[in-house]
């Protein structure tokens, strides 16, 4: 059987992306690359990272649709556990997350 190992967000600017999942949910940085292109997260079992987008451009060579703030969301979501949702939620908008929907309890 295969074991879930990474996930890779590619994103515009590696190093704000890092900060603000530092500064949100109290991840800690595992290295970042000295170009600044590739970074990872300390998250458990499962490593989050982020790469710049031109990384995905020789990664994905046939093409992608880069993500974008200002557009509507991919249809992905990348889920947390923590004791406190609430306190959580309030953390990560003042670290400057944008709502895109209010958190929910879920089993």
């Amino acid at each position: 059987m295969a074991n879930f190992a990474y996930t890779i967000l590619y994103v515009r600017d590696v190093a704000a992306t890092i900060e603000f999942y530092e500064n949100a949910f109290g991840f800690q940085r595992k290295f970042i690359t000295p170009d600044g292109d590739y970074s990872e997260l300390i998250t458990g079992n499962t490593t989050l990272s982020f790469a710049q987008t031109d990384l995905a451009k020789t990664n994905v060579p046939e093409g992608f649709t880069e993500s974008d703030p200002a557009a509507k969301p991919f249809a992905f979501e990348i889920g947390f556990t923590v004791e406190n949702v609430e306190e959580a939620f309030q953390k990560a908008l003042n670290a400057g997350a944008t709502l895109v929907s209010e958190p929910k309890t879920k089993p």
